[in-house]
């Protein structure tokens, strides 16, 4: 990776709730992927985090054939693992333009947009209001 000097990668950014992350994807890899300077299993805490992580890769029986450097920042851990999701799916995109229709069948390129609803004035939550009284 960058140790080599290799500096042929593809750059691509994706996002989740208010976590964003941008991505450098190595073509001839051998599948280590880190995240923050952390490897991806340690980052990602949970088995099902990593597997959101890396499901563009399974969707692609690709797995092995990348390595990647990933700085994520903002949201949880579920959102950060979305927008992993998501970046990662961008430049397997950008990489091999044919894997468009897989990818996108999987759902690995929509952008999720639900976010968390403000608190609006005059009330206690987004939603919820005070109680009502009549009299």
């Amino acid at each position: 990776m960058t140790e080599k000097g290799n500096t042929d990668f593809i750059r691509a950014t994706g996002r989740r709730k208010t976590a964003t992350a941008s991505i450098r994807l190595y073509a001839g890899g051998t599948g280590k992927i880190t995240v923050n300077g952390k490897p991806l299993t340690e980052y990602c805490y949970h088995d099902g985090l990593s597997r959101v992580a890396i499901s563009p890769l399974t969707t692609l029986e690709k797995g092995d054939q990348f390595d990647a450097i990933v700085k994520v920042s903002g949201g949880g851990p579920n959102g950060q693992a979305g927008a992993i999701r998501h970046s990662l799916a961008r430049a397997l995109e950008k990489h091999d333009p044919e894997s468009r229709i897989p990818l996108k069948r999987a759902g690995h390129l929509k952008r999720d947009p639900r976010q968390k609803e403000r608190k609006k004035a005059g009330q206690p939550g987004a939603r919820k209001r005070f109680q009502f009284s009549k009299r």
